[in-house]
């Protein structure tokens, strides 16, 4: 079986290219990819997150 590596809010924060706080941001207003909290933590799965980007389609802001 293989699955992806999980990454944390800092990896997501450093691929998306924002900050970290940004992220916690998201998540309090439901927007974001899907995250899986893990005890304390939360984890994003790649696969999510490209799933995520997709589908914000190719408005420009």
């Amino acid at each position: 079986m293989t699955a992806d590596k999980l990454w944390t809010v800092q990896q997501l924060a450093d691929y998306l290219g924002v900050p970290v706080q940004t992220i916690y941001q998201w998540r309090k207003r439901d927007y974001g990819p899907p995250g899986r909290k893990m005890g304390k933590h939360v984890r994003y799965r790649p696969s999510d997150v490209e799933r995520w980007i997709d589908s914000l389609g190719t408005r420009v802001a």
